[in-house]
């Protein structure tokens, strides 16, 4: 904190989503030697600690004397943090163009039922999900009720509902993505879809690269992170999901011009 007046905001976020693959890809970013690190890969500022102000958040980068040496060697320098709980939470885009408007965004879409069945596995793991997934999905809408309305109008609210137990909500993408592309161009969010991600690793690191303006790099460590194994989803539940997904993917098709190719 002494020394957070000399200290940079981040040039990048990557945003989530949850159980997209966010972990991987960040770990995979900061192996790069002109990507510094934050002191945590989740800051989670503008989300949990936003009343703890600017000062504080800025103590979690390197000093302004570390991109003034490295670039008067002759490399770039950005550095960056990588919070999934950003993409869902409704105060923070605004709160993020309101710092830092400049700022490169990553939105890593996972296919919408996997992503929810990862969801909660992981609150069960977690000790944090009691009911199975069908009864957790079915009670879901009745659990977040009026959750992001109240984090709309109180700026100090935090809701564990909201952010640990919202396994559907969380995979309607568009309506997440239009908040924050309504306060951002379109030319500073790179959407990468998950499954393409951890399909070809190298093309969606030097992709993320140039979005983010350094040189290509070809990274070693390349370990899934956060990966974890649990039954299969059943058939029935799946099929039901995807029926669920279909009018928010289409959505979100006609939205970003681009096809995911979850629903087949």
């Amino acid at each position: 904190m002494i020394t957070s007046p000399l200290r940079v905001l981040p040039d990048f976020l990557i945003i989530g989503a949850m159980r997209g693959g966010t972990s991987s890809l960040y770990h995979y970013l900061v192996q790069h030697p002109c990507i510094a690190h934050a002191q945590t890969k989740e800051v989670h500022y503008f989300d949990s600690h936003y009343q703890k102000g600017p000062l504080w958040y800025r103590a979690h980068f390197d000093t302004v004397g570390s991109k003034w040496l490295l670039r008067a060697r002759g490399r770039s320098f950005v550095t960056g943090e990588a919070t999934a709980y950003y993409l869902f939470h409704p105060q923070v885009p605004t709160r993020v163009f309101r710092l830092m408007p400049r700022v490169k965004l990553i939105a890593l879409l996972r296919n919408p039922v996997d992503r929810a069945y990862s969801h909660y596995q992981r609150a069960v793991r977690r000790g944090r999900e009691k009911l199975s997934f069908d009864e957790a999905i079915r009670i879901e809408a009745e659990r977040l009720k009026d959750e992001t309305q109240r984090l709309m109008s109180d700026e100090s609210y935090q809701s564990l509902v909201h952010r640990q137990l919202s396994y559907l909500a969380r995979g309607i993408y568009v309506d997440q993505l239009k908040r924050w592309l309504d306060l951002f161009p379109r030319e500073r969010l790179l959407i990468i879809k998950s499954e393409d991600f951890f399909a070809d690793v190298g093309r969606t690191l030097d992709e993320a690269q140039r979005f983010i303006g350094v040189p290509s790099w070809n990274i070693e460590d390349r370990q899934v992170y956060k990966q974890a194994s649990y039954s299969k989803l059943e058939p029935a539940t799946r099929q039901r999901l995807v029926e669920y997904f279909a009018p928010h993917n289409r959505r979100l098709k006609e939205f970003l011009g681009q096809d995911f190719g979850w629903d087949r």
